[in-house]
């Protein structure tokens, strides 16, 4: 009979699944985070996972992982003085990042929001739904949730939807670019606020940076127009 391998003592027991170390199944893992593997200070763990199961929700379900034993990485948006730049957070599965209050006063912008879809996965070189702090752009601040930093073990992506990584909390807050926040994950029951109250109409106003969506610049007409505009006669126009 051929030679069974034993299992590894040192191994996670984190639901259902075969942990192996990271390192020797690189075909598991998204290229920018196998190159980032060995610049990490301790152990990490891949095991093998259902595409289809990779969000949260399906993963802990199907996997029997706890909630409470995973992690989310989201990418940020963040808007100043016309630039955009990119930040990742990483936050309990069971919280939201806190994006336009912690966040978004961290980074000094004057907005912050999710990146999108598409821009996440061209920018991080990764899949979306399996996006992790591990291998992340060097220019990006990778702010990292207290408690996320505290924990033994946690569950994070691995860059592709085909596995999960497991990892010690310390490592990801001794990240290059990493910062740990106390905070940065709200629980999710308190995302539903009352709504406002209603508000009058706004008065017509022109276009400012509240108006500029994702990719797009402000437009003003040139100091010439603008100086024809407030300096034409009063009659205007009139018969």
């Amino acid at each position: 009979m051929p030679d069974v391998a034993a299992p590894d003592p040192a191994a996670p027991e984190l639901g259902s699944l075969t942990w192996l170390p990271a390192a020797e199944r690189p075909d598991l893992l998204a290229s920018p985070v196998a190159a980032a593997l060995s610049a990490l200070p301790g152990p990490a763990w891949v095991a093998e996972i259902d595409e289809d199961l990779a969000d949260t929700a399906a993963f802990t379900e199907a996997y029997g992982v706890p909630l409470v034993a995973s992690a989310n990485c989201v990418v940020i948006a963040a808007r100043r003085a016309g630039e955009t730049t990119m930040a990742a957070c990483l936050v309990p599965a069971t919280t939201r990042a806190d994006v336009n209050g912690l966040v978004r006063r961290h980074l000094g912008a004057r907005k912050a929001s999710f990146a999108p879809q598409d821009v996440a996965v061209a920018e991080s070189g990764m899949a979306y739904g399996g996006i992790t702090p591990v291998g992340l752009p060097d220019r990006w601040p990778v702010l990292v949730d207290a408690v996320v930093a505290a924990a033994d073990l946690v569950v994070i992506g691995s860059g592709t939807r085909g596995s999960k990584l497991a990892v010690p909390g310390s490592l990801l807050a001794a990240l290059p670019a990493g910062e740990v926040l106390e905070g940065l994950g709200r629980p999710v029951s308190a995302e539903a606020p009352a709504p406002p109250p209603a508000q009058p109409p706004r008065p017509a106003r022109a276009r400012d940076d509240s108006d500029v969506g994702w990719g797009e610049r402000p437009s003003d007409v040139s100091a010439d127009d603008r100086r024809y505009l407030e300096d034409r006669p009063p009659h205007w126009g009139s018969d």
